[in-house]
């Protein structure tokens, strides 16, 4: 076959030969479907990806959320024994009249344990997310087990009392002699409560006849 000989005028298709036919069909059947493909099918694949996609998403928050709600029995019963120990911790924190004792309960049990106290400062109370922080600062000197005496008095105060950087040196001059600079804390969900003005007050009081 003679491809030169062949008369290309599409009106003349119909005598083209058998085998040209068959490839210019081809040809346009796969012109065809490559445009349908492209203006249509990709688009389609693409949603599809992303439907797929959104799919999984949502299969992994359902079983997150199918996880949680299984266990929901148990987080209630967590989050009761969390509030009924924020409530105990709340009782224990001492209230506005009760700061002034405390600060004596504080010192006493500094004196008790043997301890001589350099400086019992209160400072000004921090606000915190839903408390007051009222720092002391003390420096005190004593032997070792009296520091101890001390400190594990603090924790068995019936108020909650911690305390916080501690600095333990030996004291010059002193054998077996020990300083310790420390901050004690104590809170209050009292907003006016404020340890400095407490000790004051209480100084003023015990300075009148």
């Amino acid at each position: 076959m003679n491809l030169s000989e062949i008369n290309w005028d599409p009106n003349a298709a119909g005598t083209w030969p058998l085998a040209v036919k068959a490839a210019v069909i081809f040809v346009v059947c796969a012109s065809v479907a490559g445009a349908g493909v492209y203006l249509d099918t990709l688009d389609q694949i693409a949603a599809l990806e992303a439907v797929q996609q959104k799919e999984t998403e949502l299969r992994t928050t359902f079983e997150g959320k199918q996880a949680k709600a299984a266990n929901l029995p148990d987080y209630q019963y967590q989050l009761t024994q969390i509030e009924a120990s924020l409530d105990e911790m709340i009782k224990q924190m001492p209230t506005e009249a009760e700061v002034a004792s405390l600060l004596v309960d504080i010192s006493q049990t500094g004196l008790a344990s043997g301890l001589e106290f350099k400086l019992f400062k209160p400072e000004a109370a921090v606000l915190k997310d839903f408390y007051y922080e009222l720092p002391i600062k003390i420096e005190v000197t004593g032997k070792y087990e009296e520091l101890g005496l001390f400190v594990s008095g603090l924790a068995s105060l019936p108020r909650i009392v911690t305390i916080h950087d501690v600095d333990i040196s030996p004291e010059e001059g002193k054998d077996g002699i020990l300083k310790m600079k420390a901050t004690v804390k104590t809170y209050n969900e009292a907003a006016s409560t404020n340890p400095a003005d407490v000790a004051k007050k209480k100084s003023k009081r015990g300075s009148k006849p």
